[in-house]
């Protein structure tokens, strides 16, 4: 058996889409070892300001990684747009004369969704599509008012072709399920969440840790800084209230990096460093030197849906967690993660009382790293898109 795997992103870059694409193709070769797995991806590109060696072709194990170049990009959404042709024209080019039993494709933007569903269709085999947001809904929130009227009826369309297109959808998040299950009640979805990579679960803590700690307490967040992080929001607010208490080391990137800058300079803050892009064993030695990790979205309908894929790897390393999140993502936290305080986005009083209900202290979280380790939520649905290329 052949599948074609497309990720926009793949390891090394840095990014949930990576980490998730990396660790299944692993999970197929467990469950099969005699399926040969093509990858058409693209050579690190997550952040302008971090760059990782990868070859552009990669054999091992019956697995051939071919990673396509793509222009220096700024995460604005013009000049991703244009990286995404490219990623999508070359991608055509390189399985032309190939044949597969079965195209998977993992997208967060859809427009790697729609790539599968146009490869999937002119090879004439099933695709099973794994989905990790909303695009369609999400692009009324964080794009200008009139740029999203005159895009989200095509994006409509796109949508509705690749998830009628596929043979089965992989939802990350259940918080997902009314708005496709009611868009396309003759679909067969699935539910296989994001998960805890293996870097992080060699990396909790044992046993729970005595606290013994001094003001400030070091908060750290990482990942991206963009419009649906909303850092810009809630940061320069609450650094101010939170001076003297509180350093924040925010390591990342992304295309809201500079407003969060401008804002924290507005406003005098100094107790926030902003850090960029880190490789994940330096990410590891800051999360253990945090005393708090601190998780935002922005105060967008459309994130009440969503499940953020740093929340695991935060809970896997028994810190407490500081989480301005809605919705789905607010019930996920209260129900699964202990030691965690979740406060309304963008709310900094609110944020400031949560604070205050947090125990400043690590402690494994051993059911929860048991029921979200990625490799067994990756085996589980790689033997899921293996029985639709058999059937």
């Amino acid at each position: 058996m052949r599948v074609l795997l497309l990720s926009f992103y793949f390891r090394p870059d840095l990014s949930a889409g990576a980490f998730r694409a990396t660790a299944l193709v692993k999970a197929i070769r467990e469950v099969d070892p005699s399926t040969k797995i093509d990858v058409v991806t693209t050579l690190p590109n997550r952040y302008g300001s971090f760059s990782a060696d990868a070859l552009a072709i990669e054999q091992a194990d019956g697995v051939i990684i071919r990673r396509i170049a793509l222009p220096a990009h700024k995460s604005g959404m013009f000049d991703q747009s244009l990286a995404f042709w490219k990623f999508a024209r070359q991608a055509q080019y390189l399985v032309r004369d190939q044949h597969y039993d079965l195209v998977f494709a993992t997208s967060s933007r859809l427009m790697t969704a729609v790539l599968g569903a146009w490869v999937s269709s002119k090879r004439c085999v099933p695709l099973y599509l794994d989905l990790r947001d909303i695009f369609v809904d999400t692009i009324k929130d964080v794009l200008p008012k009139r740029t999203a009227l005159f895009v989200k009826p095509l994006f409509d369309v796109l949508e509705r072709w690749a998830v009628k297109r596929a043979e089965k959808v992989n939802l990350v998040s259940r918080g997902f399920s009314e708005y496709f299950e009611s868009r396309y009640p003759q679909q067969k979805f699935s539910y296989y969440t994001n998960g805890i990579d293996d870097d992080f679960l060699t990396s909790q803590p044992v046993e729970q840790q005595v606290a013994n700690h001094s003001l400030p307490l070091r908060v750290l967040y990482a990942g991206n800084i963009g419009e649906g992080q909303g850092l810009h929001a809630i940061l320069p607010v609450l650094g101010k209230r939170l001076q003297g208490r509180i350093q924040f080391i925010v390591i990342g990137d992304g295309g809201r990096k500079d407003m969060l800058r401008a804002a924290l300079e507005l406003a005098g803050v100094s107790n926030v460093e902003l850090l960029p892009p880190m490789a994940r064993d330096q990410l590891i030695e800051e999360y253990k030197l945090a005393d708090v990790l601190f998780l935002h979205l922005n105060n967008y309908d459309a994130f009440r849906k969503v499940l953020p894929s740093k929340l695991f790897e935060y809970a896997a390393m028994g810190k407490p967690i500081w989480a301005g999140v809605p919705g789905y993502s607010a019930e996920f936290v209260r129900a699964e993660v202990s030691n965690a305080a979740v406060f309304p986005p963008c709310n900094a009083v609110a944020a400031e009382q949560a604070l205050g209900r947090l125990v400043i202290q690590d402690a494994p979280r051993k059911e929860f790293i048991k029921k979200f380790a990625r490799g067994s939520i990756c085996r589980e649905l790689a033997k899921d898109i293996l029985a639709l290329a058999q059937d």
